[in-house]
């Protein structure tokens, strides 16, 4: 009588929630800097990521709250903030000569406009190529915050921190 069980207990990353190791793969066989973006209820984390056999090397880390250094007083969990932060991201990305990589999502539902490809907008104004499909891209009006402005009656001047952002000394 045979006593081997047929269910394989899924990795402990995996059972968390944390990672989809064939994605994971995927991307890393592309050879390429990873531009990995994070989402949270009150934060955005931009980092691109280098693949090393002994540990992921973080060359750029970004959050949303380092926006209030340029004058940023909004929430730091929304569209415009995740488009600064892509923004911030790319140039610093730049500045240590990485040009280009691929976006990395994680387990983030991949939806038209939503936080993660306004991050992707933001590394691609700041000039990084990054491969994507321009049908994803949040609009001009959402990126700027024409509808939080609408809503709130506030001037976020989304363009004067942009300016900033991609100014040499700020950055």
């Amino acid at each position: 009588m045979s006593h081997n069980t047929t269910y394989k207990i899924k990795m402990r990353r995996r059972r968390e929630g944390k990672t989809d190791y064939n994605k994971r793969l995927n991307l890393l066989k592309a050879g390429k800097d990873r531009l990995v973006v994070r989402i949270s209820n009150n934060k955005v984390v931009a980092q691109i990521v280098r693949f090393n056999p002994k540990g992921d090397e973080t060359m750029v880390n970004t959050t949303s709250l380092e926006l209030k250094k340029f004058g940023y007083n909004g929430h730091a969990g929304n569209v415009c903030a995740a488009y600064l932060t892509g923004l911030l991201c790319g140039k610093k990305a730049l500045k240590r000569n990485v040009k280009t990589a691929i976006l990395d999502i994680g387990l983030h539902t991949p939806v038209k406009g939503s936080n993660v490809y306004a991050v992707l907008k933001g590394a691609l104004d700041a000039g990084m190529e990054i491969a994507h499909d321009p049908g994803v891209l949040p609009t001009a009006e959402r990126v700027l915050g024409k509808s939080i402005n609408d809503y709130r009656k506030i001037n976020l001047q989304i363009e004067e921190i942009k300016n900033k952002i991609l100014s040499e000394k700020h950055a």
